[in-house]
């Protein structure tokens, strides 16, 4: 773990500090923004590919690496891949490297640098984003679920089209991520629901469905399997590692909470919020049902990211006075929440050929 502390340590202080040397510039709504230093920015973002980019274990990391090693990537078998656009990635490196350590940089590069480019565009508090990137758990879970990361950043990077109605855009995006994730189709429909106002009846009736798929789990999920039974994601059926931990879906209300006290302010001040309150309030669904079945936890790859982006406006619906003592409980809040779950829970120990510790 002692180069993950040093991670947080080095992108935090680096992001904390492009903030405080920002330009002015006018966003897209035409309102005044603090634009982050991009060379403190590009440290960040360096950092973090350094990091998942030379690890050799965490999560999946191995069986990807001991995959690249083993198959020949002939055009027989990437088409006969599930995820062809990974098996494209894969056949193209293999014709330069057999190391497999060039996979996992590369995945983590374009991973990396998408999620914090979007999050210095978007993000009031730039840092504070950063930080919770990490404390949260998800730049962690980038190193597990290498594809579906990989499928989640392309989208994400795609955020622009989502806030400014560019449907058609979007789509295509979400149909390139899908060919190193297919699940990652399920967000063309997910743009007609989040594309709309927070806090309405839309929202009660997410909620309500949230409660409805918990207490009908058993019925519900026989049917969702059933319908899933001719695709490859009909192995997900016989996982059996229990639900989510309730103190993650406890951790994915929080932003929740807030935004709904302060709803009316978010709106004047941040012109997305509504879109992001709404992805948030996805993640919170997903993760609520996910205490029945960890797998659909992985859905929150898709969602997650804008928990990021909402909590770093948090601090400013309150007021000035306050706004210190938020910050720095946010801080805190977060950091005991990655000690208990990377530490006391996990016991996450990273490795690299590059980096001892």
């Amino acid at each position: 773990m002692a180069i993950l502390w040093l991670n947080l340590v080095v992108v935090y202080l680096a992001s904390y500090f492009s903030r405080h040397i920002a330009k002015p510039v006018r966003n897209g709504a035409g309102q005044l923004w603090m634009k982050p230093n991009q060379w403190l920015t590009a440290l960040v973002m360096a950092t973090f590919v350094l990091i998942a980019g030379l690890r050799n274990n965490i999560g999946d990391t191995f069986f990807y690496m001991y995959s690249y090693r083993l198959s020949d990537f002939t055009w027989a078998e990437v088409k006969a891949d599930k995820d062809i656009g990974f098996g494209i990635l894969q056949m193209i490196l293999k014709s330069f490297t057999g190391n497999p350590q060039w996979l996992i940089f590369i995945t983590a590069l374009v991973t990396n640098v998408l999620i914090v480019y979007v999050l210095y565009k978007y993000s009031k508090l730039f840092e504070l984003s950063i930080y919770i990137f990490i404390t949260s758990g998800l730049f962690i879970v980038s190193m597990n679920g290498v594809r579906q990361f990989l499928a989640s950043a392309i989208v994400f990077a795609a955020t622009k089209f989502l806030f400014e109605g560019k449907w058609k855009r979007y789509f295509l995006v979400v149909g390139f991520a899908s060919l190193f994730h297919g699940s990652a189709l399920i967000l063309i429909p997910i743009y007609f629901i989040v594309r709309r106002r927070a806090w309405t009846t839309s929202t009660i009736v997410l909620l309500a469905a949230s409660v409805i798929l918990i207490i009908g789990y058993g019925v519900i999920s026989n049917a969702i399997f059933s319908a899933i039974a001719d695709t490859h994601y009909s192995e997900y059926q016989n996982f059996q590692e229990g639900g989510a931990n309730i103190i993650r879906v406890a951790v994915s209300a929080v932003p929740l909470i807030f935004a709904y006290l302060g709803r009316h302010k978010l709106r004047e001040i941040f012109p997305y919020g509504d879109y992001v309150v709404n992805m948030s309030l996805l993640n919170f669904v997903v993760m609520a049902v996910a205490t029945q079945n960890w797998i659909f936890a992985r859905f929150t790859i898709y969602f997650g990211l804008y928990n990021v982006i909402l909590m770093s406006w948090v601090v400013s619906l309150f007021a000035k006075k306050q706004q210190k003592l938020v910050y720095y409980a946010i801080i805190g809040f977060y950091f005991i929440y990655f000690y208990y779950e990377n530490v006391v829970t996990l016991d996450i120990i990273y490795k690299s050929d590059f980096f001892k510790f």
